[in-house]
């Protein structure tokens, strides 16, 4: 485990304490997390890949429960990092962990001098990540059935 980053928010009608750690490796609290949203709620079937391997995993508690995730990973092909496999459990959704994990993303690309973030999103999620300040590039094209776009983010020098 790499470090941790405790939080404590307010959401809703009761208090949480969330904690996101991070890990240098895939941690079973991430596989439970995305097996749940990407592989029972939407259906993909190739979830888990190599890049796995080499990213940088983020992971939100609540409690001990491991409620969302996200992973970095440098690119070299594409000469930049990537941010990916964003995902969180259906009850814990309209929260703000996904903007937690983008944000904690951001930092620790930041932390490395990376000057942009890219990411393959879903095009029905395009909004979300327009809000951040992610831009479409290219075309789009198709994981497993399902239409996704790049998008980038540029950081100020």
């Amino acid at each position: 485990m790499a470090g941790s980053k405790a939080a404590k928010r307010s959401l809703r009608t009761y208090n949480y304490d969330l904690t996101i750690t991070q890990y240098d490796e895939l941690s079973p609290f991430a596989m439970l997390v995305r097996t749940s949203v990407f592989v029972n709620e939407q259906g993909y079937k190739n979830e888990f890949d190599f890049i796995d391997e080499n990213a940088h995993h983020f992971v939100i508690f609540d409690g001990k429960k491991p409620v969302a995730t996200a992973r970095v990973y440098f690119d070299a092909l594409m000469e930049t990092y990537c941010l990916g496999r964003i995902a969180v459990l259906k009850d814990y959704r309209g929260l703000g962990l996904g903007e937690d994990l983008i944000e904690a993303a951001q930092n620790y690309v930041k932390d490395l001098h990376g000057r942009n973030l890219a990411l393959h999103a879903q095009v029905s999620k395009m909004s979300f990540y327009e809000r951040f300040g992610y831009q479409a590039e290219g075309e789009q094209d198709e994981d497993e059935g399902v239409p996704h776009v790049w998008m980038w983010k540029r950081f100020a020098e």
